[in-house]
């Protein structure tokens, strides 16, 4: 479990480096931590209808959320190390390989909402999973990604999103950011509104090749993910906004809601899994609101969003 451990030394000291960074960029509020643990359950513990053969469940994380600061509304970065005797059957079901096989999965999760409509919220995640039977690997890999969620988009800054996640790939495989990128506008995108979640950057799963390889690219994208948003933050968490831009920003934060709700792989592994809620959770806004039948004005600011809520290609086809 070498390996393991050098990959969750990483990731504590990514989630301290983060905050440090954010906390300063905010310049108002500071980070507050919550330290949890999960342990096998007892029978009296265990949801109505579950048996005595639920799965044992073991470790724990330290989520650490910053409220009502000068530029986010709310931050919430979460590390995790949890594992547990099986896994789900929604888990098993497209893997049976993993079927009866312990596991230890440990991460590294981030999503930032900022108080100014034209600061764009943000997602990052990077993970390490491994499964083991009668003492032996029976599988691991690395995922993770970010991405970014503008309401009022600028090309300059999703030009720059995208430029630090090529340069990033670049050393590892010429075509890995087109690969990557690909797969963040496939995998962010909400089927029932037929729109991206926002514009996109990287996402990668399963990365299982050459371990060294594999754990130098995550450190890439977790370290990556400043470079990326902090100019943003920078150009943006200044500019005047009024009632009509906030309003517009809880609306298009219930499509955040909707995504994370039905379809992100995360959350409903989690949730599955008997994960801790209030953790897995901090990623929803702490303000939302949804409108029936909403149609921006043709020609208006909010009425552009649209055109960058689908797969482009943005560091070849400016604008």
């Amino acid at each position: 479990m070498q390996d393991f451990q050098r990959v969750r030394d990483y990731l504590t000291g990514l989630q301290d480096r983060i905050c440090t960074a954010i906390e300063t960029a905010d310049g108002q509020a500071r980070f507050v931590e919550d330290q949890w643990s999960r342990g096998q359950l007892g029978a009296h513990d265990r949801p109505a209808g579950s048996s005595d053969t639920a799965p044992s469940l073991g470790g724990g994380g330290r989520t650490r959320i910053l409220r009502d600061g000068a530029v986010f509304e709310q931050a919430g970065i979460g590390f995790s190390d949890v594992s547990g005797d099986r896994l789900p059957p929604s888990a098993t079901a497209a893997r049976p390989e993993l079927a009866g096989a312990s596991w230890r999965a440990v991460g590294v999760s981030l999503v930032f909402h900022p108080r100014n409509p034209y600061l764009p919220t943000t997602h990052a995640n990077v993970r390490h999973f491994r499964a083991e039977r009668d003492g032996q690997t029976v599988a691991w890999w690395f995922g993770g990604g970010f991405d970014l969620t503008p309401f009022y988009p600028f090309e300059e800054d999703v030009r720059h999103w995208h430029q630090v996640a090529h340069d990033l790939c670049a050393p590892f495989d010429p075509q890995r950011y087109a690969a990557h990128k690909r797969w963040c506008d496939e995998y962010f995108f909400i089927k029932h509104r037929n729109e991206t979640r926002g514009v996109g950057g990287l996402f990668f799963d399963d990365l299982h090749e050459d371990f060294e390889r594999d754990f130098d690219y995550l450190r890439a994208v977790g370290d990556g993910f400043l470079d990326a948003y902090l100019p943003l933050v920078a150009r943006r968490k200044d500019t005047p906004f009024g009632e009509r831009e906030r309003e517009f920003q809880l609306y298009r934060r219930g499509r955040y809601v909707e995504f994370n709700l039905v379809y992100d792989r995360g959350t409903l592994f989690g949730l599955q899994s008997g994960g801790r809620a209030e953790s897995i959770l901090m990623s929803l806004p702490p303000r939302v609101r949804w409108e029936y039948g909403y149609t921006p004005q043709d020609g208006s600011d909010e009425a552009r969003l649209a055109a960058y809520l689908t797969s482009r290609d943005w560091l070849d086809q400016p604008r």
